[in-house]
């Protein structure tokens, strides 16, 4: 470390989110807890009765305790500052990831000059919460490839006990200096292609295109080809959606109910004074039935659970009695759609996997259900995203007025 650090680091660190994980956790107690098949009912109902065990409560408790302290070392640390992102003026609330701190770190053990090769999740050059480590990346290293894999095609995958859609990326830099421009290429299966990169295989990428197309967030577009970036300039000739100017959208979105904070207020019946709870996956492209609802809730209870802080109930018009635009949140780049969206009926509450909007008029819900669910908006978007259209995305689409 005299000479400043290390003048090379190589590196595939873990890809786990720094937070407890019940399921995970309570699994072993319980060989019956299923980590991705379970309701939130039946594990909280399976949870209670394990916790009613002294010995099993004091593991969970000792468990749980540890990561408010983890977290804020690493969110206020000076060796970790680009863990939080900034985006409009508002920190972008995001989990921690153990490959982000070992991004980070990296750059810190390089010497100026320093390379660096890492392996990585997709999310670096996408995801909102990866912005700081964008401008870190972008600002004061030169990158020198983005190379993006989908983990499985038909010849089978390449790691084992991976979703096959799931996205990695071989990201390499140089400590120092600025990126001005990069060689990416994206959406590929064969391990054997990085051989011809860069320069027989993807294309470089100019700075200033990933600022006109992102300017809040820096996340890079997964363009196939040079035709793809031409595309995605003609697209800017229209607003954004969440630009704030005369004659055009100034589109304002915004979510109702959590699906895990407020499921108390979850009944499982239908019953009159009750109003159904739309989740993402029961609606589709133009249409707001694609699945029945599995939840219901009590009309008063949830009013006084959408009340703003100091407001008082006095049978206010509230956003879920009129028609509405609402989009997916959960929906992957790999998906034969990516983009979904629909008209919400009144009389409705929703869950946070749908985003909706009410500063529409009836008219201009329509035109802008049938623009969203073009294929050229989900073109856009499907460059941005990795598995979830998040607001700041969905304000960076360009939609004519």
């Amino acid at each position: 470390m005299e000479r400043g650090g290390f003048d090379a680091v190589i590196a595939n660190p873990p890809w786990d989110v720094v937070k407890p994980n019940g399921k995970e956790f309570l699994q072993s107690f319980a060989p019956t807890i299923s980590k991705n098949n379970m309701t939130i009912k039946d594990f909280e109902k399976e949870k209670g009765k394990l916790l009613a065990d002294p010995a099993i409560r004091a593991e969970w408790l000792a468990y749980q305790s540890g990561y408010p302290h983890l977290n804020a070392y690493f969110r206020r640390s000076e060796q970790f500052s680009s863990q939080t992102s900034v985006v409009n003026g508002k920190t972008a609330g995001t989990d921690l990831n153990l490959y982000k701190l070992f991004l980070e770190q990296t750059f810190r053990l390089l010497r100026d000059s320093g390379e660096c090769g890492i392996v990585i999740p997709s999310g670096i050059y996408t995801d909102l919460g990866a912005k700081g480590l964008r401008e870190l990346l972008f600002g004061k290293t030169e990158v020198t490839g983005l190379f993006c894999f989908e983990n499985g095609s038909s010849n089978g995958v390449i790691f084992e006990n991976v979703h096959r859609s799931f996205k990695f990326v071989v990201l390499s830099f140089r400590k120092g200096g600025e990126t001005n421009d990069f060689p990416a290429a994206f959406m590929r299966h064969d391990v054997r292609d990085l051989k011809d990169f860069p320069g027989g295989i993807g294309m470089t990428l100019n700075m200033d295109l990933v600022r006109r197309l992102s300017p809040d967030s820096l996340s890079v577009m997964e363009f196939k080809s040079e035709l793809d970036a031409e595309i995605a300039e003609k697209m800017l000739r229209f607003p954004l959606l969440g630009e704030r100017l005369d004659e055009a959208w100034n589109l304002k979105l915004a979510r109702e109910l959590h699906m895990t904070d407020d499921s108390h207020m979850f009944r499982s019946e239908q019953k009159p004074g009750r109003l159904p709870l739309f989740e993402g996956k029961m609606i589709h492209q133009f249409r707001h039935d694609f699945a029945t609802p599995k939840y219901w809730i009590d009309e008063k209870e949830g009013r006084a659970g959408l009340l703003k802080r100091n407001e008082i109930e006095s049978g206010q018009i509230m956003h879920y009695q009129g028609y509405r635009l609402g989009f997916r949140d959960i929906a992957a780049s790999t998906n034969e759609r990516t983009l979904i969206a629909t008209a919400l009926p009144a009389n409705v509450l929703l869950g946070n996997t749908i985003n909706y909007s009410a500063s529409l008029e009836d008219s201009n819900l329509l035109f802008l259900v049938g623009a969203l669910n073009s294929f050229t908006a989900d073109w856009v978007m499907r460059q941005k995203i990795s598995s979830h259209v998040n607001q700041f995305y969905f304000y960076q689409l360009p939609i004519p007025g």
